[in-house]
């Protein structure tokens, strides 16, 4: 009866893409029972969550790709109360030896969720933390932007006229700007017309980008006091980098088992590179890059005004420690800090939803 009910089960593997998902079951025993294409959609979801039980009973599932081109798969799957595991792509190395092709990485990521490598829970898309995503996602595409024109309005400058450059530069960015906007004119000539005009539109779009940067700033500050009151009042953490802390850990606070998983979500766990009779630990480049940055903006700020946080600096750099690996420690004691608040906000948030 045991090897029944094992063969019974169904396990999905998804390899997803813009326009069509192609998927592959297999059972308990590894068997592969089939491949199936399906269209990006709500019928395309069902055909195939209908397909699935008519092999067995479906409880588990591996997609690739849950935060872009499986999200809405994986929803339409958890709303049927199948598991859903995030699938990492396979290792090159393994794809240069078997071949690539998206019914093969559908097998395999059912194959991955069979043996207990596919362990990941997937980010929820629908709460609070999802909103403060988005919002980051549009600031730091501004301030890109924004940065971008700035450049370009210096680039122009620096190869002007010096009777131009004495007459625009600025070293401040927004004084830059001002002086472009007040500009009436350089001259006459189709160089000095078009560098006039030139100037004038990329400074109206570096002021344009400042008030969507500004708009999203105070959108960032609503969303952050209401949903993560806690996290703001921790010394260092604004608003910005509160969201992003959040968004990163995702609605549902399961995903974190521990302040470990969430150092390793930022990329702040030392890993170890000990061989032969060397014994040390390096950085990890992996995780999230975004979280990452945050922990070092919180590190910073407490390095230049936390009392307690000198007196550390002070302390290490005493015991032979470079700059650079005491940042690396603080922002891996400040992960094991807010790990407990960013959970409890997180739970708190799950209550309300």
């Amino acid at each position: 009866m045991r090897g029944k009910h094992i063969d019974s089960e169904v396990i999905l593997g998804v390899d997803t893409h813009l326009d069509i998902h192609v998927a592959a079951a297999i059972n308990g025993a590894g068997i592969l029972l089939g491949t199936r294409s399906i269209s990006v959609s709500s019928t395309g979801y069902l055909d195939l969550i209908d397909w699935a039980s008519s092999l067995g009973h479906i409880r588990r599932a591996g997609v690739e790709g849950t935060g872009t081109y499986g999200a809405a798969l994986a929803d339409a799957l958890k709303g049927h109360g199948i598991t859903v595991f995030e699938v990492n792509r396979s290792d090159r190395a393994k794809r240069r030896l078997q071949g690539k092709s998206d019914p093969t990485d559908a097998e395999n990521a059912a194959r991955a969720v069979l043996s207990g490598t596919a362990t990941a829970t997937p980010k929820n898309h629908s709460g609070a933390c999802e909103a403060m995503r988005i919002a980051s996602v549009a600031r730091r595409s501004a301030v890109k932007a924004r940065t971008q024109a700035i450049n370009q309005i210096r680039a122009l400058l620096v190869s002007a006229p010096q009777d131009v450059r004495e007459k625009l530069w600025r070293v401040k960015a927004q004084d830059c700007v001002n002086a472009c906007l007040r500009m009436r004119g350089l001259g006459i000539t189709p160089h000095l017309s078009t560098l006039a005009v030139a100037l004038k539109s990329i400074a109206k779009r570096w002021q344009f980008l400042s008030k969507e940067v500004a708009h999203l700033d105070a959108e960032l500050d609503r969303l952050t006091r209401i949903h993560a009151s806690k996290l703001r009042s921790r010394f260092g953490v604004g608003p910005n980098t509160a969201a992003t802390l959040l968004s990163v850990a995702g609605d549902n606070p399961d995903r974190l088992k521990s302040e470990a998983s969430l150092a390793a979500l930022c990329g702040v766990n030392p890993l170890p590179a000990s061989s032969g009779k060397t014994v040390r630990h390096r950085l990890n480049r992996g995780g999230s890059r975004a979280a990452n940055n945050a922990l070092w903006t919180i590190a910073m700020v407490r390095m230049r005004s936390d009392p307690r946080t000198r007196v550390y600096v002070q302390r290490r750099t005493g015991e032979g420690l470079s700059t650079k690996e005491i940042h690396r420690c603080l922002k891996r004691y400040i992960a094991r800090e807010l790990y407990p608040i960013i959970t409890a906000e997180l739970s708190e948030l799950q209550a309300v939803s």
